[in-house]
């Protein structure tokens, strides 16, 4: 009898006890900041262009780029932006530098804003 509790107690042990550590906070967890290399990393997947005109009824901002680090070739072309703030900022003949999400469709990040 006592062999089948302690069975049953350990198995039990074993079922529950990953559930209950699936379910903890893990914020306290802290991952590393960037290392230098990541953040040459995402620098070299920024792209450059020069904005035509932004259409803020639209949210886009018309851009013409170079041959960008995701295989887009070089065009021009109405981006959605990721934050319809960066519209203000834009202005026509400002060069900057950006990225797009995995459809290249959206900016997902401009350097050069002023």
């Amino acid at each position: 009898m006592q062999t089948v509790l302690k069975s049953l107690l350990l198995t039990s042990t074993l079922v529950v006890a990953p559930v209950a550590m699936a379910q903890m906070d893990h914020s306290a967890h802290q991952m590393p900041s960037a290392t230098p290399a990541a953040k040459a990393a995402v620098d070299a997947a920024l792209g450059d262009g020069v904005v035509k005109s932004v259409n803020k009824a639209k949210g886009t901002a018309l851009i013409a780029h170079g041959a960008l680090p995701n295989g887009m070739p070089p065009m021009t072309m109405a981006y959605k932006v990721k934050n319809v703030a960066w519209l203000d900022q834009l202005k026509a003949g400002q060069a900057i530098r950006f990225t797009t999400d995995a459809n290249g469709t959206i900016v997902t990040r401009i350097e050069g804003l002023k």
